[in-house]
C-alpha cells in the first residue's frame, strides 16, 4: 500500500551544484539537506520544504524532460511568482487547469516545475 511521496528526483549536469543552490535555496526558499556520504560523492544536493522533498542528481549527458515536471503546491501564488521572477526565473502563467491558478517555471539547468494554488 502506498503512503505517501518520499521525493521527487530531478537530474542536473554533473558540476552545476552552485546553480541549483541558488535556485532552489536562494528563489524557491527551501533548505538543502546533506546527502548521506556514500551518495554525496555522486555529486548533486537535496532540498526541502516542509514536507516537500527534492533531489537533484549528478547525470552524465543529462537533458531536461520537455514535459515530465513535478507539481508543487503553493499558498499565495502571485506572491510566490513574484518572488521567482525577482530572482531571475520565467515564469510562464497557464490558465487551462480548472480550478486552480498555476504558471510553470524552469531551474538553471532547463528543468521544468509547476507551481499550482486551488483557485478559491
Amino acid at each position: 500500500m502506498l503512503v505517501a511521496v518520499d521525493h521527487v528526483q530531478l537530474a542536473a549536469p554533473p558540476g552545476t551544484e552552485d546553480a541549483l543552490r541558488a535556485y532552489y535555496a536562494g528563489a524557491l526558499g527551501m533548505t538543502e539537506v546533506p546527502k548521506p556520504p556514500a551518495l554525496a560523492a555522486r555529486g548533486g544536493c537535496w532540498f526541502e520544504a516542509g514536507a516537500v522533498r527534492l533531489h537533484l542528481g549528478a547525470e552524465d549527458g543529462f537533458r531536461p524532460a520537455r514535459k515530465a515536471h513535478p507539481g508543487l503546491r503553493v499558498a499565495d501564488i502571485d506572491a510566490y511568482a513574484a518572488r521567482l521572477a525577482a530572482h531571475g526565473a520565467p515564469v510562464a502563467w497557464d490558465d487551462a487547469l480548472p480550478g486552480h491558478r498555476r504558471f510553470y517555471s524552469e531551474d538553471p539547468v532547463g528543468n521544468r516545475l509547476e507551481f499550482l494554488e486551488p483557485a478559491g
